[in-house]
């Protein structure tokens, strides 16, 4: 039996689509649909394929005003961040595209014979895709898939379907073959549950909760099937007495602000080397203030909402009251707001200060030299991202180093590229996305010895 899901504006709390939730059977079904359309993608010549994808690429393209303001009404983004994620998801197409015909095997030289290895496409790939940033994560795994020969079944999150239900919509009017891309739109322990337990899906692609990352893998090993995994972060950004101090400052709020906080990326641990501590206070604390949060149409906002009224009760959870902190502002009335916040004296193993908050709250603990900056950027189970401020090329590299996560960037806050590998260590997840080797992620090699001896 399906039912209605009612989706809701987080800047208004008005509802904005219903959409009717997949069942196991519909999951079922396309299932099979997918099975055949993949078999006919994958015995398409090459240059077909990537012709379609670029295809699609440009068709994406033609409507990135429209994805952006969808982007905005169900999941609350700025504009200006919805308009760089719908041109992501064109981006991230066309660069698949371009690997199509480069997913090559290798010769390997053996006695006897000769040795071949082939990149085969898995089969019909499951996408279980997050609400915080739903048009380009779903991109990440839809598009290499795609371009490596696969079909993909993609799973939006409840509260943020209209932007795949769109995108599959635009594939079609690219020339996609049918049932080759197709959005099941449900809750997670249905739809989703299905996907993963379903004999015919040969691999699933997850991003969310590291919670429910490790159900996920579970279900995945009984029967073997691959998974990739891009889970929680607690991310640090380390700021050097010797970085440039009024750099770092202006650039740490959003850090952890962008999305409003909603980003397994945010840098919401701020450490900072004793000896510039106060002298960096005094130039975040306007900073913060300054931060723009409002109507997430408006151009000039910095950060809108969050992404419903349960992840706001979450993110006050965390936030004592009377708690030391630096704040910024917010509206009042209708929608899921809460403001910037920064917490000053906050003990190292606080909750607040250890686990995701998946808001717009960040923690500041000094340190006194490298090894503690060290020591206490891998206190904690995550390792996805972080942030390292300083003018010396040698503790730049030391400590990127030493610091276990997946993607650092030095004198900057860029976390993602579609053209560089993404991924975590530890607890924020398991194998790579994007990058140069996003297709082959999605292939078996098959090893071939033809022997030359009579």
């Amino acid at each position: 039996m399906s039912f209605e899901h009612h989706i809701l504006n987080p800047a208004t709390e008005e509802v904005v689509a219903t959409v009717t939730a997949s069942t196991a059977a519909d999951v079922d079904a396309a299932v099979v649909r997918a099975t055949g359309a993949q078999r006919a993608w994958a015995a398409a010549a090459p240059a077909d394929r990537a012709r379609l994808l670029r295809r699609f690429a440009a068709t994406v393209d033609e409507h990135i005003e429209e994805l952006a303001r969808l982007e905005v009404r169900e999941a609350g983004h700025t504009l200006g961040n919805a308009r760089w994620e719908a041109g992501n998801v064109r981006d991230l197409l066309d660069f698949a595209a371009g690997g199509v015909e480069r997913l090559n095997g290798r010769q390997i030289p053996v006695a006897g014979g000769l040795d071949i290895t082939l990149l085969e496409p898995l089969g019909v790939i499951g996408v279980i895709a997050p609400w915080n940033f739903p048009m380009p994560i779903a991109a990440w795994g839809t598009a290499p898939a795609l371009a490596a020969g696969n079909a993909v079944l993609l799973k939006p999150a409840e509260t943020t379907p209209l932007t795949a239900l769109r995108l599959a919509e635009l594939a079609l009017e690219a020339g996609l073959p049918e049932h080759l891309f197709q959005v099941l739109p449900g809750a997670g322990d249905v739809a989703g549950h299905a996907l993963v337990e379903h004999p015919g899906v040969a691999k699933i692609v997850f991003t969310g909760s590291t919670r429910v990352g490790k159900r996920i893998m579970a279900e995945c090993a009984d029967r073997v099937k691959r998974v990739t995994l891009e889970l929680g972060g607690k991310s640090p950004n380390i700021v050097f007495a010797d970085a440039d101090i009024e750099a770092a400052a202006a650039a740490t709020p959003m850090s952890f602000l962008d999305n409003s906080g909603q980003d397994c990326c945010a840098r919401t641990r701020i450490l900072v080397q004793r000896t510039a501590y106060d002298r960096f206070m005094e130039l975040l604390a306007p900073a913060i203030e300054a931060v723009v949060v409002g109507d997430p149409s408006d151009d000039k906002t910095q950060m809108g909402p969050l992404i419903s009224r349960s992840q706001l009760e979450r993110v006050r959870a965390y936030v004592p009251g009377g708690a030391e902190a630096i704040r910024g502002s917010a509206p009042e009335g209708p929608g899921f707001w809460f403001p910037p916040t920064v917490l000053t004296g906050t003990a190292p193993d606080a909750p607040v200060a250890t686990e995701e908050v998946f808001g717009p709250v960040a923690v500041v603990l000094p340190f006194d030299d490298e090894q503690d900056a060290v020591r206490l950027a891998n206190a904690t189970p995550y390792g996805l991202s972080g942030s390292i401020w300083t003018r010396d090329v040698g503790r730049a590299l030391r400590v990127s180093q030493a610091v276990r996560a997946g993607n650092l960037s030095v004198n900057s806050h860029s976390s993602v590229r579609y053209s560089t590998p993404f991924g975590g260590y530890k607890q924020s997840g398991l194998g790579r996305e994007l990058g140069p080797d996003a297709l082959t992620a999605f292939t078996e090699t098959k090893n071939i010895f033809i022997s030359t001896e009579a």
